[in-house]
């Protein structure tokens, strides 16, 4: 089973219109959906609507969502923001085999693998090459 951590900005645009085009993540079979509280806590914060926080939960519903991870998870060669390193390290953390995020801070590891367990895609990589 392949294992996908999904970054806040994939929660929040699958959440933020009905019918939007990554909620088919959550229709991919022999797929596991991994996120974390923080980026949980993040979509949230920049949804608006009672019907997109909704969705939100919805979403939430069906991710296994990991609670424990550490900074120190992250090789000292990987620059990332603060606000971004939260994100790899509860990846890293949740074996996921791909990072899925649209987020530009993470461009430069677009592609790479990070302690052999996190590949970092844009979703229309992952589309592309593995569905």
């Amino acid at each position: 089973m392949v294992k996908l951590f999904l970054d806040a900005n994939i929660l929040f645009s699958a959440s933020y219109r009905e019918n939007a085009g990554l909620a088919k993540l959550w229709k991919l079979s022999r797929i596991k959906l991994v996120s974390s509280d923080y980026a949980i806590v993040e979509a949230e914060r920049n949804l608006r609507e009672p019907h997109q926080l909704q969705r939100l939960k919805i979403f939430i519903h069906s991710l296994d969502i990991i609670t424990t991870y550490n900074d120190s998870l992250i090789p000292n060669d990987i620059k990332l923001s603060a606000k971004d390193r939260p994100i790899l390290a509860a990846a890293i953390a949740s074996k996921a085999n791909c990072l899925i995020t649209g987020d530009r801070d993470f461009e430069h590891l677009f592609g790479k693998k990070i302690l052999g367990v996190t590949a970092v895609l844009t979703p229309s990589v992952y589309f592309s090459n593995f569905q």
